[in-house]
């Protein structure tokens, strides 16, 4: 339903005229989006730009309130009362390890085969070196730990500097000099060893005292 029939079945509180312009121009992307054509393209795929508008414009509210401070709680309840803004989505942004959700549907275990979230909520560093979108919503990554997140289907990645690097760890010469003081610095300082006793040699029949 367009947000302009849900603003006539009850109206706005002030500071309607903040939100509106930016609703107006999702909706607009939102009808090219849903008549886009469909050919070439794989069943899931036709979703995937619907779901991206989707998150846009809730970011954009979330911004407006939770941000920027524009505008004012009865707004923003007024918003998500009318569906405008997808409430739920909205309040799991606000908890840590969620900031960057792309979709309810990514973390609904019931969406997939065993039991797990979506492919796009495990970061990019954990992935192969060609990470696939989520069937579902075409987001790569909404991982918080990776900059900036949500990752779409259309964004343009370098895996070069995404993936986390293990550092290098030059093999040093063992240097005896070094190696002593190491030694010392650990309190392994050896300690003076005693001169080797030979071992006793068994009693021969020549050395056994004589009979009386």
């Amino acid at each position: 339903m367009s947000y302009r029939l849900k603003v006539l079945q009850k109206k706005p509180p002030p500071g309607w005229d903040i939100v509106e312009p930016g609703l107006e121009e999702f909706e607009r992307k939102m009808k090219e989006a849903m008549e886009e054509p469909h050919e070439g393209k794989r069943k899931a795929e036709c979703t995937w730009k619907v779901h991206k508008i989707h998150w846009e414009r809730n970011r954009f509210i979330f911004q407006l309130y939770f941000k920027e401070k524009q505008i004012s709680k009865a707004m923003y309840d007024y918003l998500c009362r009318q569906k405008i803004a997808d409430g739920a989505l909205i309040a799991k942004w606000r908890k840590p390890g969620y900031e960057y959700l792309c979709s309810l549907s990514a973390i609904d275990t019931r969406n997939t085969n065993y039991g797990t979230a979506s492919i796009c909520r495990v970061p990019l560093h954990l992935r192969g070196d060609r990470p696939t979108p989520s069937i579902t919503t075409g987001c790569i990554s909404c991982a918080s730990t990776d900059k900036g997140a949500p990752i779409w289907w259309c964004t343009r990645i370098n895996l070069a500097k995404r993936q986390r690097q293990e550092p290098e760890v030059e093999d040093q010469e063992e240097d005896p000099e070094f190696q002593k003081r190491l030694r010392a610095l650990r309190g392994e300082d050896e300690q003076p060893q005693a001169p080797p006793v030979a071992p006793e040699e068994p009693a021969t029949e020549r050395d056994a005292p004589a009979e009386e």
